[in-house]
Parts: C-alpha cells; structure tokens; sequence
C-alpha cells in the first residue's frame, strides 16, 4: 500500500510541475505578447506623430513659419547605472517652433512658451485655431514636447517626470528661443498651458518668477494628492509606475506635494490668469479652487474666474463654440496688458477672422 502511495504522490508532483510549466509558459506568452502589443501602440503614435506634423504646415502654414528643433533639458533623476556611458546626459527632445509669416527680423516680437497637455500627451493639431489667433496677433510661440510625451518611442515615453524635470525641459525651450533668435524681447516672455499644461506653466513660473512677464493657467492640474484620491487606480497607476515617481501618494505624500502648484503658492511673482469651470470631468475645480485659496492665502495678487458649468467641461475655453471664444478674447487681453504684441486681439469679430479666416 505504501508503494502504491509513493508511486501516486511521485505521479501528482509530476503531474504538477507539468501543469505548473504549462502555466509559466502561458504567463511568459501573455507577457511577451502584451509587450509586442505595447511596441505596437508605440509605433502606432509614431505614425500619428508624423501625420501631425504634416497637418501643422497644412493648418497653418499659411500664417506661420513652422519648424521642429531638437534641443536638451535637464538629466535623468535617477539612472539605475549612472556610472554608464551617457548615464549622465542631457535629456534631448523636440519643441515645434511657430513664427508670424508678416514677421520683420529688425523687430523685437514677444515670445510665448507654451506646453501641451495629458499625462503622455502630445502637442497636436486640435490646437490649430488657437495657434492662428496668436500668429496673427504677432506673438513667436514655442511648444515643448517635454519628456514622457507621445509620438517618440517607448524610451522617451518611459522618461516621463510629471511635475519634476519636464519642468526644466520646458524652460530649456524658452531659453533656446531667445538664444537662437534675435528678434525676441527677452523681457516680453509669456507661458500658457491648460490642464497638465497648466500645471507646468504654474510650475515654471514658480522655479523662474523672473523669466517670465505673464502667465495664463487653464484648468490646471493643481493637487496631485487630491488628484490620487478622486481619480481611478488605472490613473494612479501611471505615476506610481517604477519607471515613474515609483511611489504612490500614500507612500509619499512629501514627494506628491513637491509636484503640486497648490503646495507651492507661495512662490508666486508673476502676474496670472487662472481658469476654472465647475463642470470639469478631468481636472476637478476642487484642485484649482485649493490652489486660489493657497494663493490667498499667501497674500499673492492674481486673476482668477470659475465659470460655471460652461458647454465643453475640461475644453470649454479652448473649442470653436461662441462662448469659448469671447472667453479667448479675455485670455488675450490680459497677456497683451504685460507682452504688449503688434496686433493684439481686442474682439471676437478679430478673433474669427484670425483663427477660421472670415
């Protein structure tokens, strides 16, 4: 009886180990297959990155002088070998560059710095019409796509730093511009973003009060600890990620509050517009209403508005509709009051013929 015992354990560990290989090699199959499907995707945005880049000449092309320039920002925070060859490089990205097609080269033009949105997020043509409203207003306009953003390989994807050193990239294109052309006023630089984009401009005008003359915020992302709390895991995910901030908030909340403009108000110096709307679906208003209250909190002289429940939720400024774009108008005039451009746009009526031509 014992034999036969052994002789079936003997056969059930067998049995086991066989099923269980069976299993590691379907778990390495799904593995390896979700991968090929990842380098896919990224290829995908590759393709889509390079489509873009034609629809810009085509979009604008008729107002604007477009290029790309490859260009570098701040060094990796951490590299697993830092004593690698490169290890210790600058990080190198892209930023499209827009200049006015009516521009005089003996003239001095106002610079706009302005940073796209979306974790992973790229700077696109649904941008188009805003583009056209400030080339024909004069203004010269550099958009970063800072490290982490789409279209470029899974490497640079996997670089993403949200809240920390694509802050440096974007500040690294602003002062590429006024070192490459002669025709901007150093003091006449402006930063503009919404939502991440927002965030960034919040953050740069923090890290550079000096740098900068004006600054507008659109619904910026403003707390990221209370961004981790009302967001979903999937959302989360994306910064607790090892490649990332490795960390969620709860792990360190120290470090979540370091990439938060609400947790750095204090450092205002430069004249901001911040909107906010109350329907918002993506940047809760509770976030920008911390920042305001942080704000005055500190004592620091800002404009601010949270429209309430305007059509559109988180891109109610930024659409074609007729609200948006006397809300536009707004946005326009209080940065024309610091960077004074040739044409500045006063009107919806001017708005229109700018960004749609009639």
């Amino acid at each position: 009886m014992k034999k036969f015992t052994f002789i079936f354990v003997i056969l059930a560990l067998l049995w086991s180990g066989r099923a269980m290989s069976q299993n590691a090699r379907k778990a390495n199959g799904v593995k390896h297959l979700e991968q090929q499907i990842s380098n896919l995707q990224h290829n995908f945005n590759h393709l889509e990155k390079g489509i873009q880049d034609l629809l810009w000449y085509q979009k604008v092309g008729d107002v604007a002088y477009i290029d790309k320039v490859y260009i570098t920002g701040p060094p990796r925070a951490v590299v697993k070998n830092p004593t690698a060859m490169g290890a210790k490089n600058p990080v190198k990205f892209w930023s499209y560059v827009f200049i006015p097609k009516n521009i005089d080269p003996s003239k001095k033009y106002p610079l706009l710095v302005f940073p796209h949105g979306g974790v992973h997020g790229d700077f696109t043509t649904y941008y188009t019409h805003i583009i056209r409203e400030l080339m024909t207003q004069g203004y010269v306009v550099v958009a970063p796509e800072y490290r982490g953003s789409t279209g470029y390989g899974r490497s640079f994807y996997r670089l993403i730093d949200y809240g920390g050193l694509e802050n440096g990239d974007v500040f690294a294109a602003r002062n590429w511009m006024l070192k490459n052309y002669s025709f901007l006023d150093p003091k006449r630089v402006g930063i503009i973003g919404w939502s991440h984009g927002g965030m960034i401009t919040l953050m740069n005008i923090f890290a550079h009060p000096k740098a900068y003359k004006v600054a507008f915020a659109g619904n910026p992302v403003s707390d990221l600890i209370a961004r981790m709390g009302y967001m979903t895991q999937s959302y989360r995910n994306l910064y607790s990620a090892g490649y990332h901030i490795g960390k969620t908030a709860n792990q360190d909340v120290e470090e979540y509050k370091r990439r938060s403009p609400a947790w750095n108000a204090e450092k205002l110096e430069t004249p901001l517009l911040i909107h906010t709307n109350t329907n918002d679906a993506d940047v809760n208003v509770l976030e920008v209403e911390h920042l305001i209250q942080a704000l005055k909190a500190a004592h620091k002289k800002f404009e601010y508005q949270i429209y309430q429940n305007i059509p559109g939720g988180h891109s109610f400024d930024r659409i074609d509709t007729q609200k948006a774009q006397s809300i536009r108008v707004k946005i326009y005039k209080f940065i024309a009051q610091y960077l004074h451009p040739d044409n500045p746009i006063k009107t919806v009526r001017q708005l229109k013929k700018a960004a749609y031509r009639f």
